[in-house]
């Protein structure tokens, strides 16, 4: 989705135009509120945000099983490390 000039709004007038902000935003065409000439916060729909807190959480999870099969090819591949070695380098008892 791209950003037109209309979608960026001066948080001076947020508070008299909030109902019409809003009503745009759930209509998907969210809201970039400035203050001080810089991007301060945004104004989405509520599921949107829902929408890209579960991209966060599978975003995560990939790179958590991309670590997991590195970790394995590291294994198969003979690359280990002892406990001890590993705490005398980062001195962690």
């Amino acid at each position: 989705m791209s950003i037109d000039t209309s979608d960026i709004v001066p948080f001076s007038q947020v508070r008299s135009r909030l109902t019409e902000l809003a009503e745009a935003a759930k209509s998907g065409r969210e809201k970039i509120v400035t203050r001080n000439g810089e991007a301060y916060v945004a104004l989405i729909d509520a599921s949107r945000l829902d929408y890209y807190h579960r991209l966060e959480r599978e975003h995560i999870h990939l790179l958590l099983l991309q670590e997991v099969s590195t970790a394995l090819t590291d294994i198969q591949a003979g690359r280990l490390s002892s406990i001890e070695s590993l705490r005398a380098k980062y001195g962690r008892e």
